[in-house]
């Protein structure tokens, strides 16, 4: 399970976290949903997100694995449901899409586009991690938080507030 926590401020995305939590195929399916509900939950308590991502399911052939793939995201959502954090779901093609412009991008496409936004020099063990880092991306992307830069223009020294007022209506708060 790939996992990531990012701090954005000022339309700088800084990498808080990114790994992967590896589950040993010996264990018993509910140790290993326990096992994901901690590690969880441990985030929650360490980094104290105001939002949670994560990727929506998709369709696969297995319906074994889809069925184990579906309980392990209902543990995160769970968890994170448990602090109050809002959840927000993306199906892959829209990660993609969000991250480079194509819906149907490789994971290498991915990878590449994710260390130019956040200057991480090496690539990470697993592309779970990747995943888990775009997902965070993509939300942050989504968000009512992410705005436009604003742009800086000349003021006159016969500018008065009341003129900035006037000319800026929708960046007043009242």
């Amino acid at each position: 399970m790939g996992f990531s926590v990012i701090e954005a401020w000022n339309q700088k995305v800084t990498v808080k976290i990114m790994d992967v939590l590896k589950l040993s195929a010996k264990k018993d399916h509910y140790e290993r949903l326990q096992l994901i509900h901690e590690k969880v939950t441990a985030l929650l308590i360490e980094f104290s997100p105001h939002q949670f991502a994560i990727e929506a399911p998709f369709f696969g052939k297995n319906v074994q694995s889809m069925l184990k793939l579906g309980r392990a995201q209902g543990v995160a959502i769970a968890a994170a449901m448990q602090f109050k954090i809002p959840v927000t779901e993306y199906s892959p093609k829209k990660v993609k899409q969000s991250i480079t412009g194509n819906g149907n991008a490789d994971k290498d496409q991915v990878w590449k586009m994710l260390q130019r936004m956040t200057d991480l020099p090496d690539q990470p063990r697993s592309y779970d991690a990747t995943d888990a880092l775009a997902v965070a991306i993509c939300d942050y992307f989504g968000s009512k938080r992410f705005e436009k830069p604003a742009v800086a223009r000349k003021v006159n020294s016969t500018s008065t507030w009341e003129t900035f007022v006037k000319e800026n209506h929708h960046r007043v708060k009242t």
